[in-house]
């Protein structure tokens, strides 16, 4: 392990040096009626948080509510903060949002948000530019890349993450790359993160040109309807054909590796719903759930699972090449899930991209966040 950054205080030491706060949504949440906020989740997503989670069904409704006014009040706080936000998360089974600052003095600022404040060294501008480096030192040299599997912001610690399984190596890629390592983390690991797509017949969505793949969300491009999905499941001009085997559409742009990110055109047999497999839930926009929400995911293979949201920001090393910006969640998933959808709440997060392990034993799930995808190629969120 690479650890040569000045020592840090520990997030409890912190949050008990300035005093606890708990977040107001999470009061405000227990007074709605829970079978209001139940009513409009899935039952589906439902199970699986209990299933996964261990969560009552009392217990996510909570969770869920308190999770989406942290993802409000999260932003702002980094808007105020500028540089010296030092990222935020979400802990505990009730989801109080804690937000981090490299300025004792705005922690006051921070308490009166309704957050408790952690006290850091690093910013997260700072972290940012470290991730940056190794990004650059991987696109440089593949071989660099080689060197570690992936590698992530990681609020929680106020460091840069690095997996490897030969830490040695991935020591010299961080001290090649020029970045900060008083910021990095180099950790033994034997993760091998790998796209999730997979040539067996069934539900979802098949490529033409050979495989199946999950749908993520419904779009429009202006009148044209379609779906966001992963950019490894095809390229540009791949035709696609339904759960029915009934001609679909077909990829209108895709990128991967850099990115992996596609849209899907559809023709006039296909509508577009704001639903989301395995129920009648419909998706109300993409505000980006705070690190450590839950987070469930959709797809062909292995249907509802969910987990939390672990990284923002991860680099991973697929065998294809590396994948920049992909957020790190402990859902697991297996291949067919690939371009699946990943929401939290009722708020679209990202389409399946890759990961390790499986539904059984537990895994790692990647997904490109959706608002990257719905920019890059100018689309529109379907909800409802």
């Amino acid at each position: 392990m690479l650890h040569r950054r000045r020592a840090l205080a520990g997030t409890a030491a912190a949050i008990a040096a300035l005093g606890l706060s708990t977040l107001p949504g999470t009061a405000t949440a227990q007074e709605v009626p829970q079978s209001e906020i139940a009513a409009e989740l899935p039952a589906g997503m439902l199970k699986a948080m209990e299933r996964d989670l261990g969560l009552t069904r009392a217990e996510a409704t909570v969770r869920v509510a308190n999770e989406a006014e942290a993802s409000k009040v999260a932003p702002q706080l980094e808007d105020s903060l500028g540089r010296e936000f030092g990222g935020a998360w979400v802990t505990g089974a009730t989801a109080e949002l804690v937000v981090a600052t490299t300025d004792r003095d705005r922690a006051a600022e921070i308490e009166r948000a309704g957050a408790t404040p952690v006290v850091v060294e690093h910013s997260m501008a700072e972290l940012d530019a470290v991730r940056a480096k190794l990004d650059k030192a991987a696109k440089g040299d593949r071989n660099n890349a080689r060197a570690a599997s992936l590698w992530y912001v990681d609020t929680k610690t106020n460091s840069v993450v690095v997996h490897a399984q030969n830490t040695a190596k991935a020591e010299k890629f961080v001290d090649a790359s020029g970045a900060d390592t008083d910021a990095v983390r180099v950790v033994k690991s034997d993760e091998r993160p790998e796209p999730l797509y997979s040539l067996v017949g069934g539900d979802a969505y098949y490529m033409g040109s050979g495989g199946r793949c999950s749908i993520g969300f419904s779009v429009y491009r202006g009148s044209t309807p379609g779906f966001a999905t992963a950019g490894h499941c095809g390229n540009a001009g791949t035709s696609t054909y339904g759960y029915n085997q009934v001609y679909q559409g077909v990829f209108q742009a895709s990128s991967f590796p850099g990115n992996d990110r596609a849209w899907v055109a559809v023709n006039s047999n296909w509508t577009p719903t704001p639903y989301v497999r395995g129920s009648s839930y419909g998706v109300s926009g993409s505000q980006s759930a705070a690190v450590g929400s839950s987070i469930c995911r959709s797809g062909s293979t292995t249907g509802w699972h969910c987990g939390y949201v672990q990284q923002y920001n991860s680099t991973v090393y697929y065998p294809q090449g590396t994948v920049y910006g992909l957020v790190r969640t402990s859902v697991c998933a297996e291949p067919g899930d690939s371009g699946g959808s990943f929401i939290s709440g009722s708020q679209a997060q990202g389409v399946t991209s890759g990961g390790s392990g499986n539904c059984s034993s537990g895994g790692t799930t990647y997904h490109q966040p959706i608002n990257e995808i719905l920019n890059a190629y100018g689309l529109s969120l379907v909800t409802g």
